[in-house]
Order: structure tokens, then C-alpha cells, then sequence
């Protein structure tokens, strides 16, 4: 059965009522509804108001006439496409057909009508118009298919894309990975290397107290670059799972990062970088201390591996409602197209490619994960060749 947008309207115009009674009879059929006008103003009306499969107009009538409504439709976007059929009583001899066809009509009939022929006609129209209307379905589905389509192939575009980053990262990772992991290890191996030899040739002096206390020192400096470069690993697979963990306990943040600051005095001491540390007053607050440690850790290891050897000023200071650690160094600066992504993982600023064992690229990554977790910020100001200053801000509560 046809559903209910194959419905169709028909328009007939005539000024006598039982002529439009008698056609309207004629016409009834399923999902047909018939329209009356007995005038051509009335005709305009129900042009405005509805979308007709055919109209059928009579000739003669007081006032504006068959053929100029039929001018008028013609005229108009909205009606233009509407077949038109004249009906006349008047005689053959008037030539009222030749002037319907050339005010657009496409057919035209005379009175009294053929009740059979009638039903034909206006059965074709009617199907012509229903298949019209399904066919422009059709398109209009196409056509929506073709945009889902569209949209589809788009996002497959961005998801190849999305993959072939994701290998580009991974490979990347992999290689910075066993450059860096081989780093540690193999003075490790130079050092067995060494101490085996001097073994062979029983050379215990090789052993002395001073040198045995400077190997151990090295080798504990070997193992905790590895430690660190696995911790790093492992957080970043915690953090793309949602499981990197925070656990919240009363600290006072002064203490905490004078003890990191304690624990890197040696290191920074090496690197001819001169610790200094500010801290006016006692800062408490809810926070993970293993995390803040960490993103210290993280945030003094930068510090001194592009502090080109100067002072590094750490300071600590309260807000309202919050905690403040400012890392400031004097080397060698960011560039404003690394400022962009220092952030992101395996990122390395510009021109560091020149100093050794420089990690994963993960530490500021970390840090800012950490920073976001309690609810922080952490933002960096920098110039090339002015330094940088790394702003930890933390909500007294995480």
C-alpha cells in the first residue's frame, strides 16, 4: 500500500459549482484528495497552501480567466511545474486548445468529458507525481548517504592518521628507549669489564678503599638511571590507563622539597650548577609527597641537564588556597616552537639533541599529569639563551 507522503493533490478551478461537485466525484480515489476553487483568486490561495500533482483549470470564467492563471502559475518557482489540463465547453471551432498548449498546458479536454478518459489522465499525472516524489527520496537519501559516507571516510582518514603517529611514537620510543637504556649499561659493562681485568692480573691494588667507595658510586649513579628510565616507562603506561595513583596525606611542602633539594645538591654540585633555595614559611597542605618529589625530581634533573652550569633558584610560596614552586635556571632557554610542545611525551627542546643521556623525553610529560591529578597547573617562561622558569602551582587541597 502506498504510505502517506504518496498522497496527492488535486487542484480543479471552475465557476460553477455543480460542474466542480460532478469532477470532485469523478476524482475520489485513494489517497487523492481533491481541492476546489470557483474562482482563479481562490485557485492562488490553495496554490500558496499545498503542493498539487495536477490541476485542472477551466477556460471560461468571469474575471481572470483559465489561460491567465495558467500564466501566472507558470510565472511562479513555486507552482511552475504543476501540470496543467484545460477543460472548455466552448467549440473546437475557437481554437482554445492551440492557446492552452501555448500558456503551458499538457493536455486538454472538452465538455462534456469522457468520464474514462478523465480517470486515465489523471491517473498518469498522479503516478508521474508519485514517482517524482519517491524518486526525490531516493535522491535525498542518496545523497544523505553520501555525506555519511563523507563523514566516514573522514574519520577512517583521521584514525589511519591517528595510528600512523601512533607507530611513528612508538618507534620513536623504542629507539630513544635502547639508546637510552644502553647508556647505563654499558658503563656498567666497561666497569665489569675493567675490574675482571684487573682481577685476571691480580691487581688488588685496583681495589683500595677510595677507588672500591668510587666504583660503587658510579655503578649506584648507572643503576638509578636505570631505575629512573623504567619508572618513566611504567608511569606513562599508568597514565594512558588511568591508573597513574594518587595517595593524599597531610605535608608540609617546605620540608618535602628541601629534602629533594638536599638529595640533588650533589648532583647539581657535579654539574657546576649552585643550588638556592627560598622558602619564607610553612606551607601545608593535602598532597601525594612520593608524586611532588617527583615532579620536582623531574623538574631539577631539566634544570640541570640545560642550566649550562649556572645557579638554579627553587622557591616555594603560598596563594590563597594554594602552593607555589618556581624552578628557575640560566642556560640555555626553550624556543617558542618548543615552548608549544614541551609538554608532550618524548619531546625534547631544540638543541638538545647535543647533550648525553637525556632520558625519555617523558619527565615534563610526567610532571604535568601529576600536576593536573592534584588538580594543579604548570606552566614554563622562557627565552632562548635567557633560561627558564617552570611554575608548579597545587590547591592546598588535591
Amino acid at each position: 500500500m502506498p504510505d502517506q507522503t504518496d498522497e496527492a493533490n488535486l487542484l480543479i478551478v471552475d465557476d460553477l459549482p455543480e460542474n466542480l461537485l460532478a469532477l470532485e466525484a469523478l476524482l475520489q480515489a485513494p489517497n487523492i484528495r481533491v481541492h476546489r476553487a470557483e474562482s482563479a483568486e481562490q485557485a492562488l490561495e490553495l496554490l500558496l497552501c499545498h503542493e498539487f500533482a495536477l490541476a485542472i483549470l477551466d477556460v471560461q470564467m468571469p474575471g481572470m480567466d483559465g489561460f491567465q492563471l495558467a500564466e501566472l502559475m507558470r510565472g511562479s518557482e513555486r507552482t511552475k511545474q504543476i501540470p496543467i489540463v484545460f477543460v472548455s465547453a466552448a467549440g473546437r471551432e475557437l481554437n482554445y486548445a492551440f492557446k492552452g498548449y501555448e500558456t503551458g498546458a499538457v493536455d486538454f479536454m472538452q465538455k462534456p468529458l469522457d468520464i474514462h478518459a478523465v480517470r486515465s489522465k489523471v491517473s498518469v499525472f498522479v503516478d508521474l507525481y508519485r514517482n517524482s516524489k519517491r524518486m526525490a527520496r531516493q535522491v535525498e537519501a542518496l545523497e544523505r548517504s553520501r555525506r555519511e559516507q563523507e563523514v566516514l571516510l573522514d574519520e577512517l582518514r583521521s584514525t589511519k592518521a591517528e595510528l600512523e603517529e601512533a607507530v611513528r611514537m612508538r618507534d620513536d620510543f623504542m629507539s630513544v628507549v635502547s639508546h637510552e637504556l644502553k647508556t647505563p649499561l654499558n658503563t656498567l659493562i666497561l666497569e665489569v669489564q675493567l675490574r675482571k681485568l684487573q682481577l685476571s692480573r691480580n691487581n688488588f691494588a685496583a681495589f683500595e678503599h677510595d677507588r672500591l667507595h668510587a666504583m660503587v658510586n658510579r655503578d649506584e649513579r648507572q643503576i638509578q638511571s636505570l631505575i629512573r628510565l623504567i619508572d618513566d616507562m611504567l608511569d606513562v603506561s599508568r597514565i594512558r590507563t588511568g591508573k597513574l595513583s594518587i595517595r593524599t596525606s597531610r605535608v608540609d611542602l617546605g620540608q618535602l622539597v628541601g629534602g629533594v633539594v638536599d638529595d640533588f645538591a650533589a648532583q647539581m654540585e657535579a654539574a657546576g650548577c649552585a643550588l638556592e633555595y627560598l622558602c619564607a614559611e610553612a606551607i601545608v597542605g593535602v598532597w601525594d609527597a612520593f608524586r611532588v618529589e617527583q615532579v620536582l625530581a623531574n623538574l631539577l634533573t631539566n634544570a640541570m641537564r640545560y642550566g649550562a652550569g649556572k645557579p638554579v633558584q627553587i622557591r616555594v610560596s603560598s596563594r590563597p588556597d594554594a602552593a607555589c614552586i618556581e624552578v628557575r635556571d640560566h642556560g640555555i632557554g626553550i624556543s617558542q616552537k618548543s615552548l608549544e610542545r614541551i609538554f608532550h611525551q618524548f619531546e625534547r627542546a631544540e638543541g638538545s639533541e647535543s647533550s648525553a643521556g637525556l632520558g625519555l623525553g617523558l619527565g615534563l610529560f610526567i610532571a604535568e599529569q601529576i600536576v593536573k591529578a592534584h588538580g594543579g597547573c604548570i606552566q614554563v617562561e622562557s627565552r632562548e639563551g635567557e633560561g627558564a622558569l617552570f611554575r608548579v602551582t597545587l590547591p592546598l587541597q588535591a
